[in-house]
């Protein structure tokens, strides 16, 4: 035990200085570990006690468990457990009231087993219930007074006004654990959810490609009237191949093994080769998507099958919440240092509050109940990483029942840290 004795405040408007000194102190503290010693050590100051501490109820709500100790006992009653229904501090806390033992071996409430632990006597206690809005979460004692006097009227108020302080220093420290926890078991479901998708991925694409490769081949053979149902077998099936790229283009740039390659890239050239590829989509729902190319290339640095992606998804996007009879723009240009590119619907739009959301991974704008229209909620996710990769930066902009407008624009010099190469050579990602 400590040796050195710290002397009381004697006089009340001494006390009363010091009580309001330190709460203002308290008040600045922003470790919480040095603001209960600091509270407990004023307590024992102004109480004139030997010994201070914060006990807090454990998750069980059976048992307090020692949140603040001297130093000198910190050690040896840290696992130490204290029931409510036999110790003095128990009998504070479930009362909601304070307790005052002059003399503790007349009481037969007082829980040894800490005295034990610490190799300490206590011969006299003062406990108070720490309480935050009507939760109970733990109590302040203040053990043997020195020079054997009597707990007074107004030690019991300093210990109120400083369990009133650790009453939200508590509530702090649940909070921090429940933030932590809550980290804790998003960071294990996004790496089971990682675990899945790259797994998933690889073991769909070997069936998808013989659903492919054999619908192609068949078409190629069976006899005209038939080819409509294949026709469906094969449309589905490219939308499922959208859905696993997806997936495994989200999980490659996740293990952050997506790189990009720069070279020189006509964004004219880019923007008719994506739209001629879904021109064939378009027409099957009744939509008109067009580009009315610029006069000049828009060259750019950046990495082509990456742009390729991002515009493809915006696109895909416009065509599956479009409805039929619809039309569907994509504009490119030049601005200031980057190229700019707009697809621009007339569709079904999206609700001011869904917003904020439409790129995250997995968001979905429509309920699971109410949901008319595929996908996964990934390919607006991943055009925007594939934009950032590359310095640039995607929006939206729409009004429910109007339309909707996706935006991205490209710088022209690339300033990324990233991997020269031949277009032509594929790239992980």
């Amino acid at each position: 035990m400590d040796s050195r004795i710290v002397l009381p405040v004697s006089e009340p408007g001494q006390r009363l200085d010091r009580l309001l000194e330190v709460i203002r102190l308290l008040g600045t503290s922003l470790n919480l570990e040095t603001f209960l010693d600091t509270l407990i050590s004023t307590a024992s100051e102004l109480t004139g006690c030997e010994v201070a501490s914060i006990l807090e109820l454990d998750e069980g709500g059976k048992q307090l468990r020692f949140t603040a100790t001297p130093w000198f006992h910190r050690d040896l009653l840290k696992g130490i457990k204290v029931p409510l229904d036999t110790s003095l501090a128990g009998f504070a806390l479930q009362n909601g009231q304070p307790v005052v033992a002059p003399d503790v071996s007349a009481e037969s409430r007082h829980f040894k087993g800490a005295d034990q632990a610490a190799r300490f006597a206590t011969r006299s206690l003062m406990a108070v219930p720490i309480i935050y809005h009507g939760e109970k979460l733990g109590v302040l004692e203040v053990v043997n007074k020195l020079e054997q006097t009597d707990y007074t009227e107004e030690d019991r108020i300093i210990l109120e006004t400083l369990a009133s302080q650790a009453a939200m220093a508590l509530q702090n420290l649940r909070l921090v654990a429940r933030v932590k926890t809550s980290q804790d078991q998003i960071t294990q479901l996004d790496r089971m959810k990682s675990s899945f998708i790259g797994i998933a991925s690889h073991e769909l694409r070997t069936p998808l490609g013989l659903i492919l490769g054999y619908s192609t081949f068949l078409r190629e053979i069976i006899q005209p009237d038939y080819r409509p149902q294949l026709d469906i077998i094969h449309r589905n099936a490219m939308r499922l191949k959208e859905i696993i790229d997806n997936l495994a283009n989200m999980d490659n740039l996740q293990r952050g093994v997506a790189s990009v390659r720069v070279h020189t890239i006509s964004i004219r050239r880019l923007v008719e080769e994506v739209v001629d590829s879904f021109q064939s989509e378009a027409n099957h729902k009744r939509l008109t998507l067009r580009f009315d190319p610029p006069q000049n290339d828009l060259i750019v640095e950046g990495d082509s099958p990456k742009i390729t992606i991002a515009l493809g998804n915006v696109v895909t996007n416009a065509i599956t919440f479009t409805n039929p009879g619809g039309h569907i723009d994509v504009v490119a240009e030049s601005i200031p240092g980057h190229v700019k590119v707009s697809v621009i619907d007339n569709g079904i739009g999206i609700p001011a509050n869904d917003l904020p959301q439409i790129f995250d991974r997995f968001y979905q704008v429509e309920s699971h109940l109410t949901r008319k229209h595929g996908g996964m909620g990934l390919g607006l996710s991943v055009s925007k990483v594939m934009i950032e990769m590359h310095g640039g930066r995607i929006w939206a902009e729409s009004m429910e029942g109007k339309g909707s407008t996706f935006t991205f624009l490209i710088p022209v010099k690339s300033d990324r840290v990233v991997l020269s190469g031949d277009p032509s050579i594929p790239d992980k990602l």
